[in-house]
């Protein structure tokens, strides 16, 4: 996932109180800016209760914590419906939607593939896999064998799947921590765990909050700025994690279609939606897909992306319409 730079926009001489609150969270970073925040709110009570909100993410969702509900649901039995809590039963629901919508790019069981190309969690040696392993990992892998059921909440799978929702779930603890803010009275605020976003109101200095998309060139510089109020925003890219073989790449975006790395001139895809866990979502599905299909499917769900693709030693910028009124202070 790419990091997104939060950018300084001048504005008026006397900033209104602004809180920042950071720390560490699902192997990333988060940090949350509030600003002028309510005359009864308290930091440290905000802080604890953000702290808690992401606690029960993990708790809910990590593939690092044995008994988190994720994992024991992974090690369940097959045939056999597990009680979940509904935020876990939610996720599960839009990423099998999204996997649905993108026709199949999207795959929260695509671990088996990541793991066999030595992208997992367990470093490995980086090689080519052969086609007969490629193969046997897909026969692991496939979520039309998840099903979420409801009322109660549960999860059942079909046959032996592993789920990893990191696609995903950093954009619903951004909605959570979001919603936790927006009930306690906030309305000024900005949200960033790994660099999925979330703004609502404006910045400290009274304007839309400004965004910088990194570039996929090397240091790490900001490609384009672009200016958010009440949405949110991710952006997924191939470019900082591969290997290269025999003068071939292979990047860690592994196509659930195929079982191979993607290989089209893709390099990333930043989306802007309605919620985090929307935006990471798909983020990851169109980065699968390439230019032409993310188009296709921004255009179908009403979603607004803004794509780079490499060109030679450089890269050009590709937007749709959707994306062009978060260009707009840029442009003047």
């Amino acid at each position: 996932m790419l990091i997104l730079g939060l950018l300084n926009i001048a504005g008026c001489e006397r900033e209104p109180v602004a809180w920042k609150i950071s720390g560490q969270t699902m192997g990333t970073t988060y940090n949350v800016t509030l600003v002028n925040p309510p005359e009864m709110a308290a930091r440290d009570e905000v802080q604890s209760a953000l702290r808690r909100e992401l606690d029960e993410v993990n708790r809910q969702m990590s593939t690092y914590i044995p008994d988190s509900e994720l994992s024991v649901f992974n090690d369940s039995m097959v045939d056999v419906p597990m009680a979940v809590s509904a935020d876990l039963a939610g996720v599960v629901a839009l990423s099998l939607e999204i996997h649905e919508k993108s026709g199949g790019a999207f795959d929260a069981t695509v671990g088996p593939l990541v793991d066999l190309w030595g992208f997992g969690a367990v470093e490995t040696e980086d090689r080519v896999p052969l086609e007969a392993e490629v193969q046997s990992a897909r026969e692991a892998t496939g979520s039309e064998a998840i099903v979420v059921l409801e009322k109660p909440a549960r999860l059942q799978k079909l046959g032996q799947r592993r789920l990893d929702l990191s696609a995903i779930a950093k954009g619903h603890g951004v909605d959570r921590l979001a919603e936790l803010l927006l009930e306690r009275g906030f309305t000024d605020f900005l949200v960033e765990i790994g660099g999925e976003i979330r703004v609502e109101g404006n910045n400290p200095q009274g304007l839309p909050w400004a965004i910088g998309v990194e570039s996929p060139g090397e240091g790490r510089m900001v490609q384009r700025p672009i200016f958010l109020s009440g949405v949110a925003l991710a952006t997924s890219g191939d470019y900082r994690n591969y290997f290269e073989r025999e003068g071939v790449r292979y990047s860690h975006t592994i196509d659930p279609r195929t079982g191979y790395p993607i290989t089209h001139s893709l390099a990333s895809v930043t989306v802007v939606a309605g919620s985090a866990a929307i935006a990471d979502g798909y983020a990851t599905a169109m980065n699968v897909l390439g230019q032409h299909a993310a188009l296709e499917l921004a255009e179908k769900e009403n979603l607004a992306v803004y794509l780079l693709i490499r060109d030679g030693d450089s890269f050009r910028e590709i937007y749709n319409p959707a994306f062009e009124k978060y260009l707009e202070r840029a442009e003047q």
